[in-house]
């Protein structure tokens, strides 16, 4: 199959913006509990509809009073914390339009990103990230303020607007249009230069409003209950964004957590207690392993793997039931099903808070075995497809019929389109406007109002989309973060001793790298230390050597964030070359071929 189409649920709205969801709920019903946030206890404490309609109102008159005006641009350098939905939405209602940037980025990368958006004000979390504004600012002509959450920024801007009349703040908020734009968002491009995606609040109304439409459902742990979710992704990040937009746009319970790190999120979870999740595979991944790792300690590993091989069993019979290919699990099947429940399958929901029935994954692919095992313990993984450029999820599974290993079906209201050399072509409300300043990288993917992603894949007969590779050369982390090697790789081969660098990373946990040396500049560096030459084999053990490419490496990683370096890396024996078809003519890195013919290597580097 070539293209698939599912007719849409939501059209694209005429009038308003994202901003009018706040004062709509608060009228409605102001004393819904539409977010929790912690106390300095570390308590969840209820915010009502009517409570944060109040909480940013103040915070658009404090805007307004210190010179944000409709159409600004103001930058947000923050985790995942309560303060950045508060500032997204008083921006949004005074017309302003946010800038998210990742709070781990380097100051090359912030000093580009507030340069080409011309931001004039930022909102950064603490100390370490104004000074990260402050070593480039004498560069930001445009920057006019700069507010510290841990400062007391919001009690600040409260202060500042306290002779602002709300009527002022609702003349901006009802003339913003859904064709107004409502955030800049940088992503990876193939230069490594970060490009701005135009994010219009239609765009975000529209995917928002399809994803309530069509898996409302699955936001519930049972029929009827409240629904809640813990924002634990990057709100820098497109899919953290659209969680907090849904949320508050559909009714959802709020709270957020900034550390993604398992330690500190199981708790929370466990507090919280979501009724769903949306995630990275990475978090499954960590899920499974702690549990499997606990069930280790406690020597009970053969009945934990037992179990996992039930669940996936389970959910695989279930999973041909549901598309006729099958009965269903046998009757041993439940039995066995039904005693690990209790055992196993339990413990791992108590893991998530108790509440979860039901996740969505995004940002890299997760492994359908990992998938089958959450289904089985009764964790049903919607998986899902996306871009920055399509406003986050272009597709996912339904809810009726999962196809593990499959990305979904397009969203109701888009259209999936596979070229004729594979490429994936999306079409549909949510794809954005463009990059900002950058009309050639616009025309370069923008066909007709068609999106050709750069990303391969194939559809099946019941149009679900399975991603096949990328043809373009970003790397995405099993965490969901998109890297750009080139410049990594060209800052490693700076180094006179290494001929080539190829980084490697795709649905990994981290970044790494294989290195070649430079045989003459092995051995000169070797005779001027007074040592004789080296065999290969000697040389990628020599614990000097070692140390000079990790100075290598370092050097490459002052260009990017934490989440975008390399981790580790290997010293291979011998140079990729064209004889072996790891080169092409001109000498470029064939990237499949080398991590095919070194995945032995590629694989120690996660072992």
């Amino acid at each position: 199959m070539r293209e698939f189409t599912v007719p849409p649920l939501a059209t694209a709205p005429q009038v308003g913006g994202l901003a009018d969801s706040v004062f709509d709920h608060a009228l409605d019903d102001p004393d819904r509990v539409a977010l929790a946030r912690k106390d300095g206890e570390g308590r969840w404490q209820d915010v009502t509809s009517g409570g944060f309609r109040d909480e940013v109102l103040a915070l658009a008159k404090g805007l307004l009073a210190q010179g944000v005006r409709f159409g600004d641009r103001v930058a947000l350098m923050c985790r995942t914390r309560y303060e950045w939905t508060l500032f997204d939405f008083a921006l949004w209602t005074v017309g302003a339009q946010s800038v998210p940037v990742y709070p781990t980025s380097s100051a090359d990368q912030v000093y580009w990103m507030l340069h080409d958006a011309e931001v004039s004000a930022c909102m950064v979390e603490h100390e370490d990230h104004a000074m990260t504004i402050g070593s480039v600012i004498d560069r930001l002509p445009h920057l006019k303020r700069l507010w510290q959450l841990d400062a007391g920024a919001v009690e600040e801007l409260y202060a500042a607007g306290g002779q602002i009349e709300e009527e002022v703040v609702h003349r901006h908020r009802r003339a913003v249009t859904p064709d107004s734009v409502a955030t800049i968002i940088y992503t990876s491009g193939t230069t490594g230069r970060p490009k701005g995606c135009v994010i219009t609040h239609s765009h975000f109304m529209f995917e928002a409003d399809t994803m309530i439409g069509r898996w409302e459902p699955v936001f519930h742990s049972r029929p009827g209950d409240e629904a809640a979710t813990l924002l634990f992704l990057p709100l820098s990040h497109v899919f953290g964004r659209m969680v907090g937009v849904a949320a508050i746009r559909g009714r959802v319970k709020l709270g957020h957590q900034p550390v993604l790190q398992a330690a500190a999120l199981l708790p929370d979870l466990v507090s919280f207690r979501p009724t769903f999740v949306l995630a990275v595979p990475y978090i499954f991944e960590k899920i499974f392993n702690a549990a499997r790792r606990k069930a280790e300690r406690e020597g009970r590993a053969g009945p934990f793997d037992k179990a996992a091989e039930v669940a996936v069993k389970y959910a695989e019979a279930m999973e041909h039931r549901a598309f006729g290919l099958g009965p269903g699990p046998s009757a041993g099947l439940r039995m066995q099903h039904q005693l690990f429940e209790k055992l196993v399958y339990s413990k791992v929901r108590d893991a998530m808070g108790g509440r979860v029935r039901h996740a969505m994954s995004g940002g890299s692919g997760m492994d359908r075995r990992l998938g089958l095992f959450f289904e089985g313990a009764g964790v049903t993984v919607y998986e899902g497809y996306g871009l920055t450029e399509t406003t986050a999820a272009a597709t996912a599974n339904p809810p009726e019929r999962v196809r593990y290993g499959t990305v979904g079906q397009p969203i109701p209201g888009t259209t999936v389109h596979i070229a004729e050399d594979g490429e994936i072509w999306l079409h549909g409300p949510n794809v954005f406007s463009g990059y900002l300043n950058d009309p050639e990288a616009t025309r370069a993917v923008l066909h007709d109002d068609w999106l050709a992603t750069g990303d391969l894949g194939s559809l099946d007969e019941d149009g679900y989309l399975t991603i096949t590779g990328r043809k373009k050369e970003i790397l995405v982390t099993s965490g969901g973060k998109s890297v750009s090697p080139a410049g990594l790789e060209e800052r490693v081969r700076a180094h006179p001793l290494v001929a080539q660098c190829i980084v490697v990373g795709n649905d990994r946990p981290y970044i790494a790298a294989l290195v070649t040396v430079d045989q003459e500049g092995v051995d000169h560096w070797l005779a001027i230390q007074g040592r004789p030459p080296l065999a290969p084999a000697d040389l990628v053990r020599d614990p000097d050597l070692e140390m000079e490419i990790r100075r290598a490496v370092v050097a490459a990683n002052t260009l990017v964030s934490q989440a975008e370096s390399i981790r580790t890396f290997r010293i291979l024996a011998h140079p990729f070359s064209e004889e072996h078809g790891l080169l092409t003519p001109s000498l470029k890195l064939k990237r499949r071929a080398i991590e095919k013919a070194y995945a032995v290597e590629v694989d120690a580097l996660y072992g």
